[in-house]
């Protein structure tokens, strides 16, 4: 109630803050309850990552018996059909014209079906559960669903940043709300979940019982309706910036110039180097979330409160931790040197504490210890991790200025799009390459905890190595080729000035 008080307030500082196609380098600050309202909608998207990245692959092979690589290659087919909507949808918004302007109207018609997307994703009736080819297109067709209905929301929600001000820094902290949401969103609803749905009853661990998972489905609806509603209600409080920015933008004629509209995102070097960082960073995250809630449950034997524990609170410290500090090192550093800094402290997160399992120098699973180093590493992660998506996707917004300056064209949706396409193409190599990997280490359905092979767990240890690091140690690479520094910003929007005078 008080961010739509702050928003009722500041409705004349939020209209003369937003800037479409002209430059104002000294934005005004947007009000509190405005950028919280546009940051909401980063939960929106986080409802799908916590259901893909926490529950699907386990829901579907150790519960329900669809075998790994099945499930891998159905869950790679519904990214990649996800990956290639992004940027129909995103181009499509940059053209889109109406009275309530090129976004919201996407991000309402994606809100409605993906809440019920959630409830058939974690409902599959009993008349397919039990035959392979019919629960692995259950899962194909609700995928697909939802998949493009978050991409309807989340692609001209995430666009609209680069429209609502052109200040660097302020740009920063409406994409800190944005991923803080999103992160908070991304860990607590199955951290919540796993205590409240998926608590041990009668010495039994929920997350093995099907019958729990469409309650968790209509959780998802919930959170997912409440939380756009939010946003889209913030986001119509823009309508007459959106509208100006829908008259004045440069579009070519038909299907192929809108490709022609998002190809012309890729001759900027800046951006070609960002999105190969994210494609290498994407590819290497979406193996460490696949097969991370496995290594959690298998090879570091956490129950379902231990999981949801550090699934939860290290995130919870270390979000709000690394917002606040986002805004004094910004101060002092460039967005592509935090970029680059941070890229290479995960890399060096990502595998320190099983170095020191292979090494025999920590003690025997249960041990306080153990589970204190595994919350250290997930608390440094997403320390990390929030100032690599802040700084990567305030940069792209930064791109947005340098791609009209080349161009003459405003195509926040296709430029967003076209690094979320590679941000998906990429994830979904974690699941297949996890799908493959059940196979291959040969953990099938029905093994619990403390029953695994030796070989079975060093098989998923060895796993993880080689789909994170070299993935990493390349992004590291292509993050550190990327350049946009405050003055470099200050002299596009210049020239982009002096264009507009003549």
């Amino acid at each position: 109630m008080m961010a739509y008080a702050s928003i009722a307030q500041g409705d004349q500082q939020l209209s003369n803050a937003v800037t479409t196609n002209s430059i104002n380098q000294e934005s005004t600050p947007l009000p509190t309850g405005a950028t919280l309202l546009y940051g909401l909608g980063g939960a929106v998207y986080a409802v799908k990552e916590a259901a893909y990245v926490v529950f699907i692959l386990l829901f579907y092979t150790q519960v329900l018996g669809l075998s790994g690589a099945s499930a891998g290659i159905v869950l790679f087919i519904g990214l990649i059909w996800d990956a290639i909507s992004d940027p129909m949808i995103g181009v499509w918004s940059d053209r889109f014209k109406s009275r309530w302007g090129r976004r919201l109207p996407f991000m309402l018609a994606g809100a409605i079906p993906l809440g019920i997307g959630f409830v058939g994703l974690f409902s599959p009736p009993t008349s397919v559960v039990g035959d392979e080819l019919s629960l692995g297109l259950w899962l194909l067709f609700w995928s697909v669903w939802v998949r493009t209905a978050v991409t309807m929301f989340s692609i001209p929600q995430l666009a609209m940043v680069a429209e609502i001000t052109s200040d660097y820094n302020e740009r920063s902290r409406l994409i800190s709300y944005r991923m803080g949401f999103m992160f908070l969103t991304t860990v607590l609803l199955p951290a919540i979940s796993m205590m409240l749905i998926f608590g041990e009853s009668n010495g039994e661990d929920g997350r093995f019982d099907a019958s729990r998972y469409p309650m968790y489905g209509w959780l998802s609806c919930m959170v997912v309706w409440l939380a756009a509603a939010g946003t889209i209600w913030g986001g119509n409080r823009a309508q007459t910036q959106n509208k100006l920015a829908t008259d004045d933008v440069t579009r070519h004629a038909g299907l192929m110039g809108m490709l022609r509209d998002f190809t012309s995102t890729l001759k900027i070097p800046n951006f070609r180097n960002l999105l190969f960082y994210d494609l290498a960073a994407s590819a290497s995250y979406g193996v460490l979330v696949t097969l991370s809630i496995l290594a959690w449950t298998y090879y570091w034997e956490l129950d379902s409160t231990q999981v949801s524990i550090v699934l939860a609170l290290p995130s919870v410290m270390a979000v709000p931790l690394a917002i606040w500090l986002l805004g004094p090192v910004s101060r002092r550093w460039s967005k592509h040197q935090i970029l680059n800094t941070a890229i290479a402290l995960m890399l060096l997160d990502a595998g320190w504490v099983y170095g020191l399992r292979v090494y025999d120098l920590i003690p025997e699973n249960g041990h306080p210890l153990v589970f204190a180093l595994l919350f250290l590493q997930m608390f440094l992660w997403m320390f990390f991790f929030v100032f690599r998506g802040v700084a990567s996707l305030s940069i792209a917004a930064d791109i947005t200025d340098e791609h009209e300056l080349a161009t003459g064209q405003r195509s926040e949706g296709g430029l967003f799009s076209a690094l979320t396409f590679t941000t998906k193409l990429a994830s979904a190599i974690g699941p297949l390459y996890g799908g493959v990997v059940l196979d291959i280490i040969d953990l099938r359905e029905g093994m619990m905890p403390g029953d695994i092979s030796q070989s079975t767990l060093d098989g998923l240890a060895i796993a993880m190595a080689m789909g994170i690091m070299p993935m990493m140690a390349l992004a590291w690479y292509f993050s550190s080729r990327v350049s946009m520094s405050r003055e470099r910003l200050q002299d596009i929007h210049a020239q982009l000035a002096a264009k507009k005078v003549q």
